[in-house]
């Protein structure tokens, strides 16, 4: 059933479009209701328009915190037009129905984006009266129109100046909308009122509501999924933390598809874990090269050492501005991409000569982190937990071995330990105190992963320290380890054969330390 639009409240605070949009409501004969700013922006282009408060005979208040919270305006909007007894309360109290309410909210999510936003400000853009026309012309929109989208002006418009009014499929799908921008919302404000106040706060220690409610607005549509045959997009968090994909500025190359983001991300948390100029090299999930360096291009040329061969295709993390040297290095070969805080303009000219290589821009990392929780899909439900955080000191470690890791040592046994809960389980990291030697990834057995890490060594592994993400269930991986020269490892410890394998390490004068946290990544 059509039902004729006779009257819209238009009040926006994304003012695209809309005076065009306006335009054409009072063409089609739609007398036209507005507040605020929309009011007065609709007048100077020449569009008749009732202010709300002269129609309500009520001021704005409170500085405009209360608008259009008045009877004539909701009572308007929620009456059934088939109720008779709706239609006498609305001739009764002299209120006129309102067929068509086009509000788009307060920019709650980008004020919270904003770098240096204060907490008050933040609470004034927490939309009320915008959400409350918005959902109450929802609930009624058997008879009344509702729209949240510039994008859908134009639609509206065209199916006003064909039929008069907006046919009930219309209106079931724009109120469809409306409720899940209201949802998204609603959701915004509880995830940041739900961030913790500082950097020192605790989660708590049930983190989790018995209702899991999510909410992503869609960024982008991706090239395909984990294979050509599969559609893929890309949604954004609502509120994304700093530091996150979802803010990158693509400079240059080819579209990303669902696995560039997937390494991209991979890489990204591994190089934003790195003291100084750190760099990741990361193919299909897994790091193939981590260093340290005086600069990026020092980073990246240790890093690519590592594994050279696995390197090719992979993507590239920095956690400093990419120079042109560093980018120099980089076009040297094929690889799908590099992320990084910044590129100089030097950086830019160099990688520009490679147009399909995808050049991502997070800008300021310095408070990165990781918010949320994670998240993971299963068939028929969701699994959710709290991110893994390396919050153990390896040098407050326990010792386990008669020997005591040397300075050297220690500082290999810190270096490897970040870079293992980065690599899928079971993992083995050899490394030195600024690079990785050789990594064994995704083995079903430890001592495979750690025979792999050492098969991949490009150079003599003597003297180096390799980390475990979990512990040894049996002394053969130490045994491994000895062979190849390791001459120190860090691992959780917790095995029933714990001693089985200290025995192995003071047998081979390695010096161990358990740090009594696992870090398997699945």
């Amino acid at each position: 059933m059509n039902h004729k639009v006779q009257r819209a409240l238009v009040s926006v605070y994304d003012k695209t479009g809309v005076v065009d949009f306006c335009k054409q409501l009072t063409k089609a004969g739609v007398e036209i209701l507005s507040s605020g700013g929309t009011a007065r922006l609709l007048s100077e282009h020449g569009v008749d328009v009732v202010k709300v408060a002269d129609y309500t005979g009520s001021p704005e208040i409170l500085d405009g915190r209360v608008k259009t919270l008045h009877p004539k305006i909701h009572g308007g909007i929620l009456a059934a037009r088939d109720l008779e007894s709706h239609m006498a309360d609305l001739e009764k109290e002299g209120i006129k129905t309102i067929d068509l309410v086009v509000v788009n909210l307060y920019p709650f999510e980008q004020t919270v984006a904003t770098a240096g936003v204060s907490h008050g400000e933040v609470v004034e853009m927490i939309d009320i009266g915008g959400p409350t026309m918005v959902r109450a012309a929802a609930k009624n929109h058997a008879h009344v129109g509702v729209v949240v989208n510039p994008s859908d002006y134009g639609p509206i418009a065209d199916e006003l100046q064909a039929d008069g009014g907006l046919g009930e499929t219309t209106r079931r799908k724009l109120a469809a909308t409306a409720f899940r921008h209201t949802s998204g919302y609603d959701l915004a404000v509880q995830t940041y009122l739900e961030r913790p106040q500082n950097d020192d706060s605790k989660p708590e220690e049930d983190a989790f509501d018995e209702r899991l409610v999510v909410e992503y607005s869609k960024l982008q549509g991706l090239r395909y999924g984990e294979n050509p045959h599969q559609q893929a997009a890309f949604y954004r968090d609502p509120l994304p933390s700093a530091g996150s994909l979802a803010d990158a500025t693509q400079l240059q190359g080819k579209e990303l598809s669902f696995n560039n983001i997937l390494d991209f991300d991979a890489a990204l948390g591994a190089a934003l874990e790195l003291p100084r100029s750190g760099c990741v090299i990361v193919k299909h999930g897994n790091p193939c090269g981590v260093a340290l360096g005086t600069d990026p291009a020092e980073a990246f040329e240790r890093a690519l050492a590592c594994d050279p061969t696995s390197a090719f295709g992979g993507v590239i993390a920095f956690n400093r501005t990419v120079d042109g040297r560093a980018a120099k290095s980089i076009r040297q070969q094929f690889y799908e991409g590099v992320v990084a805080p910044r590129f100089d303009d030097e950086a830019k000219a160099t990688l520009a000569r490679k147009k399909k290589l995808r050049c991502l821009e997070l800008g300021d990392i310095k408070h990165a982190t990781r918010g949320g929780m994670d998240l993971r899909r299963v068939n028929g439900g969701l699994l959710a937990q709290t991110w893994d955080r390396i919050e153990e000191s390896v040098r407050e470690s326990r010792v386990v071995s008669r020997r005591a890791p040397t300075e050297d040592e220690w500082k290999a046994l810190e270096f490897g330990w970040v870079v293992a809960k980065h690599v899928k389980s079971n993992a083995i990291v050899y490394a030195r105190a600024d690079r990785t030697i050789g990594i064994g990834a995704g083995q079903m057995s430890r001592v495979d992963s750690a025979r792999l890490g050492a098969d991949k060594a490009n150079t003599p592994l003597e003297g180096c320290a390799m980390a475990s993400d979990a512990f040894f269930p049996f002394r053969d991986g130490i045994d491994v380890a000895a062979k190849v020269g390791v001459r120190a490892v860090v691992q959780p410890g917790g095995s029933i054969r714990d001693d089985e394998v200290i025995a192995a390490a003071d047998e081979h004068d390695v010096a161990m330390v358990f740090t009594g946290r696992r870090h398997f990544r699945h």
